[in-house]
């Protein structure tokens, strides 16, 4: 925790443009607990955490994060409809408008930095407009040292003005809210929203161009966690799919929940210094990690309270994306440093609600590049009448919204990394079994459980025509044996009783990461390719 010295040491903004404001340098977690209470932006839950509602957008707005297009990112950036070009002109005049509406404000500022390994460290200065918006950053990034502080020289800056608007006409967004990078000036400056995921996705956006582009480090988004004898064990998957349930394993240290790198070294680390989870139907019995971490110096994001508190985290009416933050020591099981070494395994986990997948299957590194690029789920439907079907969901590198080279980029490095590390990738389904939603159920926590300890035991490694059975339209390799999982939970289409229906099903979804494919074929080598579905 930083002293209150620094809540006094005096610094100015106006190297920024920022002038006669009245600022709040470095303040405690609990200090601005008290001020947003104060000044009625947020109120306390009976577990002493503060709520907050962070207003018009409870998610991110992906139409709306802008790359400033110059001569560092045009030949680089992945151009098109997930990273938007923005004029570099055009960001001085609204920088200029953004700062000039901060001038005269009370405002909290704070060092700190990305990157638990020191040689990739990028410091941070975050200027909020408001008090529960600088908490967030306390939580979700790494806190100095008060002798760090002393000569503190930032690399990048982050200026989140939620209360400001844009004028599209004049400033070139799309509407009055905006997430936009500029990497020459090495600002991300956030207005119109007060969601504060805004915040944190923009410098992992960051280091998504800088760690590939300027050196040999692929950053992931996954969790990470590390056994007893160092092995560390790395999980990619989007929402719903467990990634945050399965990390949090008491025999093994978290790493971190979202966002990591990993080193030419063979180093794993975590770019941030806490989580930020979702909260919707949390209970103890099936979080206990994240539950536990819900207390005083923590934020919780667009709950639903009663008079006395006590958050009902069942109630979605004002957002099903109800989140937290909190600092990671928060954790009980957590790694420190947050650096593992050793990679030894990477769990890609989807919910195929079509019910086709094996439960896991060990991929080849091309299959583990095509699936890396995919980056498949499936979004449950029957929520619109007529719609009964599970649709697929495809996020690149699981990722998607933040990577702004091209995917094959990352995809190519993972499968480099894959073969000078020996590491082994798996392939884990936590959806359904024994059908698609709505005719079969979900695979069992219990069985994802055992099929992920007995990967990381080493006990599914041997892959020969003994072990392992090659799915006929997928083509990985499933095991037929595994501890503590009956056989016919490894084999879905002996869960299906009707071996016409699965193949259709498989069929269909096969085709839709083919149709998927086509627009990464171009950059795509042949290994990748080949990595595909069979039909």
């Amino acid at each position: 925790m930083i002293s209150k010295a620094f809540a006094t040491k005096t610094i100015s903004l106006k190297k920024y443009g920022i002038t006669n404001a009245k600022v709040n340098y470095q303040l405690s977690p609990e200090d601005l607990h008290e001020i947003t209470l104060k000044n009625e932006t947020g109120a306390e839950a009976s577990s002493g955490t503060l709520a907050v509602n962070t207003g018009e957008f409870t998610g991110r707005s992906p139409k709306d994060r802008f790359i400033v297009k110059d001569e560092i990112t045009k030949d680089k950036v992945w151009w098109g409809d997930i990273n938007i070009p923005f004029d570099a002109d055009k960001f001085d005049t609204l920088y200029k408008k953004v700062t000039d509406y901060l001038s005269g404000k009370e405002l909290y500022v704070r060092d700190c930095y990305a990157c638990a390994d020191k040689q990739y460290q990028l410091n941070i200065r975050a200027i909020n407009e408001y008090a529960w918006s600088n908490l967030f950053v306390y939580n979700m990034f790494l806190r100095p040292g008060e002798d760090a502080l002393e000569d503190f020289k930032e690399d990048w800056t982050i200026i989140n003005a939620p209360g400001f608007k844009a004028n599209p006409k004049e400033d070139g967004t799309r509407q009055h809210n905006f997430a936009i990078l500029n990497f020459k000036r090495k600002i991300v400056l956030i207005g119109g929203t007060g969601y504060t995921g805004e915040i944190k996705k923009g410098i992992f956006s960051a280091l998504n161009f800088l760690l590939p582009v300027y050196g040999d480090t692929l950053p992931m988004h996954c969790s990470a966690n590390v056994g007893k004898k160092g092995d560390t064990s790395i999980f990619f998957g989007l929402s719903g799919t467990g990634k945050t349930t399965l990390s949090a394993d008491p025999d093994r240290k978290l790493i971190g929940d979202d966002e990591h790198g990993w080193t030419a070294e063979n180093t794993v680390f975590n770019f941030e210094g806490g989580c930020y989870a979702k909260v919707i139907d949390l209970s103890a019995e099936k979080e206990p990690e994240i539950y536990g971490a819900i207390k005083k110096g923590a934020l919780l994001e667009n709950v639903v309270m009663d008079k006395k508190g006590v958050v009902d985290f069942s109630d979605t009416s004002i957002t099903q994306n109800t989140r937290v933050s909190y600092p990671i020591y928060h954790i009980k099981h957590i790694q420190q440093p947050s650096i593992g070494y050793m990679p030894k395994n990477i769990f890609f986990l989807t919910a195929d609600a079509f019910g086709v997948l094996p439960p896991i299957a060990k991929l080849t590194p091309g299959q583990a590049a095509y699936h890396f690029i995919s980056g498949y789920t499936a979004k449950v439907a029957g929520t619109e009448e007529g719609v009964d079907e599970p649709v697929p969901s495809f996020s690149a590198c699981f990722g998607a919204p933040f990577m702004p080279l091209h995917p094959t980029s990352y995809a190519e490095m993972l499968s480099k990394k894959m073969k000078e590390a020996n590491v082994n990738v798996w392939l884990v389904n936590t959806g359904w079994t024994g059908g698609p939603y709505g005719i079969g159920k979900r695979m069992e926590l219990k069985y994802t459980r055992a099929i992920i300890k007995a990967a990381m035991n080493g006990d599914l490694e041997d892959v020969n025509h003994k072990t392992y059975h090659v799915h006929s339209v997928f083509g990985v390799a499933q095991p037929r044996t595994c501890p503590n999982v009956p056989d016919e939970v490894l084999y879905p289409r002996l869960t299906w009783n009707d071996d016409k229906a699965y193949y259709k099903k498989a069929h269909q979804l096969a085709n839709a990461f083919k149709e998927n494919f086509k627009k990464f074929e171009a950059n795509a080598n042949k290994e990748t390719k080949d990595g595909g579905p069979l039909v």
